[in-house]
């Protein structure tokens, strides 16, 4: 089943930050555009069955988005389930990733952690799956 759902985020450096979600988290670059001016007009990452789109940082305009290091607080969060959460938890410590909530097991089955990427972002990832009906 293909998602319908994709997330965006934009980042004051997007280049950097795609390399840092692909070296910390695993992410999988499918398709990057650069704007012509040394950042990235769109791009596409994939983890597992998941994706999320990026781009560098639009000040103005119908998609003008504030950071969450700009707005002073998280402005959105990201949660993904990863089956290998122990391997991804250390990975993302190694990359450097601050972590906001350590690994830790849920009362409902789940076995999760948060960190932020670099520019603030917040990224939740857990063995738990929602569950999915089709339309």
């Amino acid at each position: 089943m293909t998602p319908s759902i994709y997330p965006f985020l934009q980042y004051r450096d997007a280049p950097a930050a795609l390399a840092w979600l692909e070296q910390a988290f695993g992410f999988k670059t499918v398709m990057s555009h650069a704007d012509g001016k040394g950042g990235i007009a769109h791009a596409e990452l994939q983890l597992g069955q998941g994706m999320v789109m990026l781009g560098s940082r639009q000040p103005d305009g119908p998609f003008a988005l504030s950071t969450p290091q700009e707005a002073g607080c998280t402005t959105q969060g990201v949660y993904i389930v990863v089956k290998d959460i122990d391997a991804l938890f250390a990975r993302a410590k190694a990359a450097g990733a601050r972590i906001v909530m350590e690994i830790r097991d849920t009362d409902y089955g789940s076995r999760d952690f948060s960190a932020r990427d670099p520019e603030g972002h917040l990224w939740s990832f857990g063995t738990y799956a929602p569950a999915f009906t089709a339309d």
